[in-house]
């Protein structure tokens, strides 16, 4: 069964897009198990908190990478790989890709190493596609509700370097899908429906 993941800055419509991807998928018959990363598990939520909250603690870009890549390597193995061998569809709230662009591309860290410590942590289970929805920054802060995370609350300069990341790593990989998130809901749901058809037959 195919395993997707959403990902783009926070404010850029993924909670959204991603209960409509699940509606549609299921209208085809098809049984969703959806996750988020970090999360879902019980070590994963407690990660999620320590990794996301405003706090004193100090965590190294580096600390903080190999703390998602084991949230990562939790989630795979009670979640996402028991679904995916009981022929569910999978869509998770992040993945991989997150770690590349956050900690890599905006975070000074090479993008290289960190999709090589992926492929161990996640023992070389990757979603299919991945659809970026892809905002600038300032628009996807007037959207967003509530204070900005630690990690999104790193300024407009880091999540302009975040949004280059996801374009540019959708240069290098074919399972990455660039999305249009300034479009209206509906036709941003097209965009991801269209590109999951093409890809796996959907909708037929």
């Amino acid at each position: 069964m195919p395993f997707f993941c959403f990902d783009g800055i926070d404010g850029a419509g993924k909670t959204t897009q991603i209960t409509r991807f699940r509606d549609w998928l299921e209208s085809q018959s098809m049984e969703v198990l959806l996750c988020r990363d970090p999360g879902t598990t019980a070590l994963g939520e407690k990660l999620r908190d320590l990794l996301l909250s405003h706090s004193d603690t100090p965590i190294d870009m580096r600390s903080e990478m190999f703390l998602y890549m084991t949230a990562r390597v939790q989630l795979v193995e009670e979640v996402i790989r028991p679904a995916l061998a009981a022929g569910k569809t999978v869509i998770s709230d992040r993945y991989l890709l997150a770690n590349v662009v956050y900690q890599g591309h905006a975070g000074g860290l090479k993008p290289e190493h960190i999709w090589q410590v992926g492929e161990v942590a996640t023992d070389g289970i990757l979603p299919e596609l991945t659809f970026v929805l892809d905002l600038n920054p300032e628009a996807a802060a007037a959207r967003r509700v509530g204070d900005p995370d630690r990690v999104e609350g790193r300024g407009d300069e880091f999540l302009r370097e975040v949004r280059d990341g996801f374009l540019r790593e959708a240069e290098l990989r074919e399972d990455i899908v660039i999305i249009d998130a300034s479009a209206a809901p509906e036709d941003v749901q097209s965009q991801i429906q269209s590109a999951a058809s093409k890809r796996f037959a959907l909708g037929e």
